[in-house]
């Protein structure tokens, strides 16, 4: 099954050539089979994370954010994500922040990563840290997306 993705990364500061999250973002979902269709980085800001994700909603059966997740003023992404989503998937955040206490400790209650449904389109939003993008791919995203997608798309699945 061909799983499109698309990865947006939310940030005031990061251009094409420091991008590193994006980067280990693309590169993690490409090496585990995925087709990412589309990247761009956006201002951290709700209407531009808004308008990527709601223009990729057709294009992208996921959407993987890497920004906006923390406890900042600026950091809007989760919210921009529980708008959109019309269900959410708690257990992405929960077991991301479990994973991540693993690797760094307390500092793991900081991050507000989040996924969620809009419609048949998944949206995952992990932290701007390449750790914390590797981590989230490499441990929940990857394993679980083309059985996610299958069934967000209404298709039976055969791994769960």
């Amino acid at each position: 099954m061909s799983v499109r993705v698309a990865v947006l990364t939310a940030s005031d500061s990061r251009t094409a050539a420091t991008d590193a999250s994006g980067g280990v973002l693309r590169e993690g979902l490409a090496g585990a089979g995925f087709d990412v269709v589309a990247s761009r980085i956006v201002a951290d800001d709700e209407a531009a994370i808004e308008g990527a994700i709601r223009q990729w909603a057709e294009a992208a059966d996921a959407v993987v954010i890497t920004g906006g997740t923390g406890v900042s003023p600026r950091d809007r992404t989760p919210e921009v994500v529980a708008r959109l989503c019309d269900r959410m998937l708690p257990g992405f955040g929960e077991l991301f922040r479990a994973l991540s206490y693993q690797e760094i400790g307390a500092a793991a209650l900081a991050s507000r990563a989040c996924a969620g449904q809009a419609g048949s389109t998944l949206v995952f939003a992990l932290p701007g840290s390449p750790a914390a993008c590797r981590l989230g791919v490499e441990k929940l995203i990857a394993p679980q997306l083309a059985h996610l997608v299958a069934l967000a798309r209404g298709e039976n699945s055969s791994h769960g």
